[in-house]
């Protein structure tokens, strides 16, 4: 029996605003399994990003539980919900958020660095996560040297820098041209067939839901529709369910 890498169960999250409460998150379950590539659709408003930042541990929900790799999230402290987001997690973002004065090399090596890795392993590391994003002759530049989606191919190197279960994506060519994007779109698969990564995207774009093997759909902060269009995830997700 496969076991879920993420387990969301009734997961909650309002705010207050101006006195009032605003319930983003509804109720959310939701199974994610090893391995899976998936996409988490739906209008803007839907709660597509607080879902993933709260699974990301970049955000507490209200209410609820999030069990990552077997480990409780919602009782943690916070200095051991970093420590997992650090070993166990990858993020890419709309907006890259490279460091300019860096080249591409010095930004993947970086998360390796803080955590306190020889810088030789790292280099080694940095190097061949480059050259598979097709990087490889471009590692000594700064991203101000660098176009949209090779800076957007950086930041992915630098989210698989410490091998990390689950890779989590939000709107990762939102700024990209279609040619661009289409790129960035097969990499993902490409991470994910070659080193059996978990990938979680929350996209607007259609075409790139559409090649996903599972799309999570939502609405008014709950899952309106959980579609399954691959026999092997269907078997795995079939086996790791509970009896009816």
């Amino acid at each position: 029996m496969t076991e879920a890498l993420v387990l969301v169960e009734d997961l909650k999250k309002s705010f207050q605003h101006e006195g009032r409460t605003l319930e983003v998150l509804k109720g959310i379950d939701l199974n994610i399994y090893p391995s899976q590539i998936l996409a988490i659709v739906g209008p803007s408003g839907a709660g597509k990003s607080t879902l993933l930042h709260c699974i990301g541990t970049l955000d507490l929900p209200t209410s609820g539980r999030i069990r990552l790799a077997g480990e409780e999230l919602t009782t943690m402290s916070s200095a051991r919900l970093a420590a997992v987001r650090n070993r166990t997690i990858g993020f890419v973002f709309q907006f890259h958020h490279l460091l300019p004065e860096f080249t591409a090399l010095e930004n993947v090596m970086l998360p390796g660095l803080i955590q306190g890795r020889p810088r030789r392993e790292m280099e080694r590391r940095a190097m061949a996560l480059l050259d598979e994003v097709g990087l490889s002759h471009r590692t000594t530049h700064r991203p101000g040297e660098l176009s949209g989606g090779e800076q957007q191919r950086v930041a992915i190197a630098r989210a698989l820098a410490l091998d990390p279960k689950l890779l989590l994506a939000d709107e990762p060519t939102g700024n990209l041209d279609t040619a661009t994007s289409d790129a960035i779109h097969d990499l993902f698969f490409q991470i994910n067939r070659e080193h059996g990564t978990t990938i979680v995207v929350v996209t607007h774009n259609a075409t790139f839901a559409e090649r996903m093997p599972r799309v999570v759909r939502m609405r008014d902060g709950r899952v309106e529709r959980d579609e399954i269009r691959s026999e092997a995830f269907s078997t795995a997700a079939s086996a790791a369910a509970p009896p009816a």
